[in-house]
Formats: structure tokens, C-alpha cells, sequence
């Protein structure tokens, strides 16, 4: 702007002139631009186009080359299988005159048979019926004596290599188990430190002695054994809460009846997680994970109860090892045998408190918990209270056998083992028609033999009840023993 008006004030050409001119000129750069670009575009479309028409043109080809292939493809397959119906047709030619001939020849060969039969009918004058009929008869003769000749050499196969076997199924699993001789039993004598302890215990009147007697449900004997108070009762996890809290309260030296009370309490609690812990880990030690809790806490009492100086919870786990290593051996259900050996005793634990035997309390306890029928069976039936049905159950009884009948298991002398067993005998012979008797299976079976001219079917019934009730009532053992009264007709003839 400044150089226009200078060149203004200096008398110098017109500026408008000159813009003017400079437009125009801008005008026609930019007319020229735009041809070349609209003459770059058309010949690059032209270009494109050439290129788009040969491609297509390049395709067109292919299609139709291979639309050439695949008809040439046609008439080849056409002419192959035309080859083919030809020769199918053939083929069903020839058939039908093979069928021809053989529907001749078995016309012919059934001709020949029916003269076949009618010749031989003429021979052995039997009919067609006749003849199979005595056909029949001697190959079921010949059959039938060779099968009875193979099952005769199964079976006695099956004797020969059974006891052997069995023998050794039984000392491998004795072997493998092991296990230490068990001699601990459930103490209920209690150490004082003086006589003068005894009526501190006993206090005023008698006042202390009837708490804790009230407080336990057991007996405090209290005589003249020196140093010494006896904790008496049929529940062992009672004597063992009396045992404790009269432990504690000798040491405490406060005997009196509140304190009585928070004593005896605290035992209890404290023998509850006792037997809580023995049963976990005593199924843990079983494999037996997974039990019920409730199951656990009735089958941890077991610590306490011991059967002539074996502690039953050590022969529970003892079992359930002998168990299942033979169901592995024989290949039967190894956790239904596991669970059922360490649980078949847990009724003992219960026993004092619910009629029947332990057996049937056990199985009744696993059903009411839940537990699968298999076991509660193997439980019930260990002492064939109930008739053993699964291979099983059968296994568990072997084990509880084993480890309940195996030396050092349990404290009894040879002397005082001979003698019950003659004890057992010498009752059963003490009945009239009684002409032997056995005792067997470790004394845990007395086999009877009577006169069957003295004694019926009735009559044995009654003597095996007769007999059981007089062995309660004479003599002391573990478990229970069966009483089986065998009575035998024979006929004997003599070939003269």
C-alpha cells in the first residue's frame, strides 16, 4: 500500500492497470492447469478402461475354457458309465442263469435226499423222526458226561489251587500289616498322694464323694488300698472323664461340690475333643476320608474300650489295613471293604446304651448316617448275625478274624485259652443227645453233633438255644459265639 502511494505521489504508471494485467495473467496459468490436468485424467481413464476391458476379457477366456473342461469331464463320465450299465447288464445275465442252475441242482440234491431217507429207513426200519430222536439221545448222553467230567476237574482245580492261594492272600496281608503287639487298656485307678486325700474326696458327711458319683454316673471306690481311689462304671468314656477330674482335683487340692461340678465339666469337654481327634485320626490313618462327623464322634469312644487288652480303635485301623489289602488281592471293592472293616465295632461304642448286639448297632448306625447299604452291611453282618451276602462282608469278617485272633493281639494265656475252649465243650456235651461237640474258630463257634434217634429237627432248635444260654450264663469271652447243632440221618445198605 505504501508503494502504490509512492509511486502515486512520484506521477508513475496507473495501478489498476497493472492488477488488471496480473489478474489475466493468473487467469490464464490457471486455464492452462486445468487442461492439462482434464487431458492427464481422460488419457489415465482411457488407460484404466483398456486395462479393465482386457481383464475381463482374460476371465471371459478362463470361464470358458473351463466351462470346455468340465463339459469334456461330462461326456467322459457319460461314456464311463454307459460302459458301466452295459456291463452291469451283463453281469445280471449271468446271474440269472447261475440262479437257474442252482435252483436245478438243489431240486436234484433234494430229490436225492428224500431217496437217501427213504433207503435208510428201509436199512434200519426207523423213521426220519425215530432216527433223530436216537441221534439226539446219544450226543446228549456224550455231552452231558463231558461236561460232568469238566466240572468235576474244575472243581477239583478250584479245591487244589484255593486253599493255597487263600493261605496266601491271608499271610501277605498279615505280613504287610505288621503291626505291634497292642496290651493298652482303659485305666480307672487313680494315684493319691496320701491317705488323707481320701477324706478330703469323701468330705462332710459324704457330701464330695456324692457330687462327683452324680456328677460322673460312675462309682468311687474307696477301701483300704493304700494311695490308691477307684473309678468304677460300665461306660469307659465315663471312668475316663472320673479318672480325669478326680486327677485334677487331687492336684488342685479345692475339693468341693461347685468346684466338683466346673472340674467334671472342663474333663468333659476335653475327653469330647479327645475322642473327636482318635476317630479323624484314626480314619486318616485308614484312608478313610470323608466320613461323617457324627459317625466320627460315636466311633472315636472306641479309644476307651478295650476287648482282653486290645484297644479296640487300634484293631479298628489294623482291620480296615488287613481288609483292604485282601479285597485288592481278590480284586473286590477296596473302599466299600476299607470303611466297612474300620467301622464294623463301632457299635461297641454305643453298646452300653442300646439294646442288641454291636453288629446290628453298628449297621444301624451307618444307615441312619447315611452311609451306603454295602457298608452298613458288612458291619452287621461280621458276626453272621445277619446272612452275608457280598463278597465284601465276607472280607470283612476274615480281617476282624485275623486281627482279633492273631498272637500277642489280645492278653489271654494258652492255658486260659485251652480252658475256655474246653469249658465250651464240656457244656455243650452236658446236654442229653449231645454225642460230640467242637469248638472251633478260635472258640468264637461250637459245632454240636447229636443222635438223630434222640434228638428231631425241633429238638436241635431248642438244644442250640439251651446251649447258648448256658454258655452266657457260665463263662466270660469277647464277642459272641455261635452255636451250630448238626444232626445226620444216614442210610447204609450192603451189595451181597
Amino acid at each position: 500500500m505504501w508503494g502504490a502511494l509512492m509511486r502515486l505521489l512520484r506521477g508513475g504508471p496507473d495501478p489498476r492497470d497493472e492488477a488488471t494485467l496480473e489478474a489475466e495473467r493468473i487467469i490464464q496459468q490457471a486455464q492452462e492447469r486445468a487442461e492439462r490436468e482434464a487431458r492427464d485424467r481422460l488419457e489415465a481413464a482411457r488407460e484404466q478402461a483398456q486395462a479393465e476391458r482386457e481383464q475381463i476379457l482374460t476371465d471371459v477366456r478362463g470361464a470358458r475354457d473351463d466351462l470346455q473342461r468340465a463339459v469334456d469331464r461330462l461326456d467322459r463320465r457319460e461314456a464311463s458309465l454307459d460302459d458301466r450299465v452295459k456291463s452291469l447288464d451283463d453281469r445280471d445275465s449271468k446271474l440269472n442263469r447261475d440262479s437257474q442252475r442252482l435252483q436245478q441242482r438243489s431240486a436234484d440234491l433234494d430229490e436225492r435226499e428224500a431217496e437217501h431217507d427213504r433207503r435208510l429207513e428201509e436199512i434200519s426200519n426207523l423213521t426220519r423222526e425215530e432216527a433223530r430222536g436216537v441221534l439226539f439221545e446219544q450226543v446228549e448222553r456224550e455231552i452231558t458226561d463231558e461236561a460232568g467230567r469238566l466240572v468235576r476237574e474244575a472243581e477239583q482245580k478250584a479245591k487244589d489251587e484255593a486253599e493255597s492261594r487263600a493261605r496266601k492272600i491271608v499271610a501277605t496281608a498279615i505280613q504287610r500289616v505288621a503291626s505291634e503287639v497292642t496290651t493298652e487298656s482303659t485305666v480307672s485307678v487313680v494315684q493319691i498322694p496320701s491317705d488323707e486325700m481320701k477324706g478330703r474326696i469323701i468330705g462332710r458327711e459324704g457330701r464330695n464323694i456324692r457330687a462327683l458319683e452324680s456328677a460322673l454316673g460312675c462309682d468311687l471306690i474307696i477301701d483300704d488300698t493304700p494311695d490308691v481311689v477307684t473309678v468304677s462304671g460300665f461306660d469307659p468314656v465315663r471312668r475316663e472323664v472320673g479318672r480325669l477330674s478326680l486327677s485334677r482335683l487331687v492336684s488342685d487340692g479345692r475339693i468341693h461340690p461347685t468346684r466338683i461340678e466346673e472340674t467334671v465339666a472342663k474333663a468333659q469337654r476335653d475327653v469330647d475333643r479327645i475322642i473327636r481327634d482318635a476317630g479323624e485320626e484314626a480314619a486318616i490313618e485308614a484312608h478313610c476320608s470323608g466320613l461323617p462327623r457324627e459317625m466320627l464322634d460315636i466311633f472315636g469312644r472306641l479309644r476307651f474300650r478295650t476287648s482282653y487288652g486290645q484297644n479296640q480303635l487300634r484293631h479298628a485301623v489294623e482291620t480296615a489295613h488287613i481288609g483292604a489289602m485282601i479285597a485288592q488281592e481278590i480284586h473286590a471293592d477296596v473302599e466299600i471293604t476299607r470303611r466297612g472293616s474300620l467301622l464294623h465295632d463301632v457299635g461297641k461304642a454305643i453298646d452300653h446304651e442300646v439294646e442288641g448286639t454291636h453288629a446290628i448297632i453298628g449297621g444301624d448306625l451307618a444307615r441312619r448316617f447315611k452311609m451306603s447299604e454295602e457298608i452298613a452291611h458288612c458291619i452287621e453282618a461280621h458276626h453272621d448275625e445277619v446272612e452275608l451276602r457280598t463278597v465284601e462282608a465276607i472280607i470283612v469278617q476274615m480281617a476282624d478274624a485275623i486281627s482279633g485272633g492273631r498272637p500277642g493281639a489280645r492278653r489271654e494265656s494258652v492255658e486260659r485259652y485251652i480252658e475256655r475252649l474246653r469249658s465250651l465243650e464240656d457244656i455243650a456235651t452236658s446236654f442229653e443227645g449231645v454225642g460230640q461237640a467242637y469248638a472251633i474258630q478260635a472258640g468264637r463257634e461250637v459245632r454240636v453233633v447229636v443222635d438223630p434217634r434222640e434228638v428231631d429237627d425241633l429238638g436241635a432248635m431248642r438244644l442250640a438255644r439251651d446251649i447258648s444260654k448256658q454258655i452266657e450264663e457260665s463263662l466270660q469271652y469277647p464277642g459272641q459265639i455261635r452255636v451250630t447243632v448238626l444232626r445226620e440221618t444216614r442210610a447204609a445198605e450192603y451189595a451181597r
